[in-house]
């Protein structure tokens, strides 16, 4: 885990209540893993010789990315959250890695980035529903 999202979540005056630090801070930091896998998977994706059959998966990165950038960008704004906003963005960006990781799992025999991301998307989901499971 990222010692600089650690160390930024210590640096805090107000301490965020009612959040697992280590949940927190794993979160962040597999949203911006997944975030870049996404991007890449896509750009790799576009170079592909078969292009046109990747066209959802394409899509389906992008929004992953999308998502999972928001999500790390609203859980690293800690003062003042609302708990209804942070549960929502997780339970969005999980839903949207699940999808994303199924997506690219259905080429991973073919593509290794499409496998590389699947799996970081499958990391993420997973770190959104333990943060969403340890809100009070």
């Amino acid at each position: 885990m990222s010692t600089v999202v650690k160390e930024m979540l210590a640096a805090r005056p107000a301490a965020p209540g009612g959040v697992d630090r280590d949940r927190l801070a794993r979160c962040i930091e597999e949203c911006v893993t997944c975030a870049q896998a996404c991007t890449a998977c896509a750009d790799a994706c576009l170079s592909e010789e078969m292009v046109a059959d990747l066209t959802t998966c394409i899509r389906t990165d992008a929004d992953c990315a999308d998502l999972c950038t928001a999500t790390a960008a609203i859980l690293s704004r800690r003062t003042g959250h609302a708990t209804e906003v942070t549960r929502a963005v997780l339970t969005a960006c999980a839903a949207a890695c699940r999808s994303c990781a199924d997506e690219c799992a259905s080429h991973a025999d073919r593509h290794e980035h499409c496998r590389i991301c699947a799996e970081a998307c499958r990391r993420c989901a997973q770190a959104c529903e333990d943060l969403l499971s340890s809100l009070t």
